[in-house]
């Protein structure tokens, strides 16, 4: 059954004009929501009694699954070619079909896979800043759309969606914008006494005129602006959030130098926990309503070289997020260092390794 439904995602696509490229190996190990390093198991439960959010790893792009017991939600889908990839997850999760699609705005790396992921899942409520955009594969998404027969949303702050026992309430944005940056979505999903705050690509203007406006961001984690880029998650509005974690999904190597160190600093001065795909791969979190626990879908080791040994010191560097050997010729003033007792210690606190001497 799923080399059929693989087979018509290929021949739909096709019709569509865009190009769809399949994964040299379909992530079949998505991480597990009950233990923290790599995943062992393919299926999540079905747990009623908890939320989890996954942050797939689609390199610089941005895409995150939300489950609720049998009730499953889609905000953004990566580019056109993650396609495959982010079909693949959800079907190795059993999902057959989905409650809710958002696509945060119309840039190709948050909505460029909607229209392949739609033509092989139902669904049935979809969420949009625009029905209209320049763009071959926004229209291949919007077909797809018309052809579910779905009359897309353009909620207004305030307006609010059950994804089974989880409140989504959308709060921006509140104006309408030029940059398409600052016309994304963003979104508070409450479960419990536990939040999540994806904001898209929206920049520090337009989170000013959400702040201005009284919007409620404050959210226990972060989905981070525009993958780690200077431009969003500006001071005030991290101060208003104030959350105790942070994923940004970004590509590892990617040419914009994202995550920039600006915002990391930001996030470390602010004692956030941050998580990264290009670390860590995809990234998994869970919740009854009252705790919170992480998992990633792959270690993060060396790209070349032998891993350190564990009983080996390394000392961080608070400003750039990255760590060193004891004997780097790199090492940051004292004011600025960290110590971890091991490799995996720094990594897990969201700092990466140094190429001249860890690496």
């Amino acid at each position: 059954m799923k080399k059929l439904t693989a087979f018509l995602l290929i021949v739909l696509l096709l019709l569509t004009g865009c190009t769809i490229h399949l994964p040299a190996v379909p992530p079949t190990n998505p991480a597990s929501p009950t233990s923290t390093g790599t995943a062992t198991q393919t299926t999540a439960p079905e747990d009623a009694n908890t939320l989890e959010v996954h942050f797939i790893d689609v390199g610089q792009a941005d895409c995150a699954l939300l489950r609720n017991g049998e009730h499953n939600m889609l905000i953004d889908g990566g580019n056109v070619e993650d396609s495959s990839l982010v079909v693949s997850y959800l079907l190795n999760l059993g999902i057959a079909s989905l409650d809710c699609v958002v696509a945060t705005h119309a840039h190709e790396d948050h909505a460029g896979a909607l229209a392949g992921i739609l033509a092989v899942f139902p669904v049935e409520t979809v969420y949009v800043t625009t029905t209209t955009y320049a763009s071959t594969c926004y229209d291949d998404f919007m077909n797809y759309v018309d052809q579910q027969d779905i009359t897309p949303n353009i909620p207004t702050p305030g307006d609010r969606y059950m994804l089974g026992e989880a409140e989504v309430t959308f709060l921006g944005p509140v104006k309408s914008y030029a940059e398409t940056n600052d016309t994304s979505l963003v979104c508070r999903v409450d479960y419990g006494e536990v939040s999540f705050l994806f904001t898209g690509d929206m920049e520090t203007p337009a989170e000013g005129d959400m702040l201005d406006a009284g919007a409620n961001v404050k959210a226990t984690v972060l989905k981070v602006g525009h993958h780690g880029s200077s431009s969003s998650t500006g001071y005030r509005f991290l101060y208003e959030v104030d959350p105790q974690y942070a994923v940004i999904s970004c590509g590892e190597g990617n040419s914009y130098g994202h995550p920039e160190d600006e915002v990391l600093s930001r996030l470390q001065d602010a004692g956030v926990t941050t998580y990264r795909t290009d670390l860590s791969g995809t990234v998994v979190a869970t919740t009854d309503g009252e705790t919170i626990t992480f998992s990633t879908g792959n270690p993060v080791l060396p790209e070349f070289g032998n891993t350190p040994e564990e009983s080996e010191t390394f000392i961080g560097n608070k400003n750039s997020l990255k760590f060193h050997t004891e004997d780097c010729k790199s090492l940051p003033k004292a004011e600025n260092r960290v110590i971890f007792d091991s490799y995996e210690a720094a990594v897990e606190a969201g700092y990466s390794p140094c190429g001249n001497c860890v690496g």
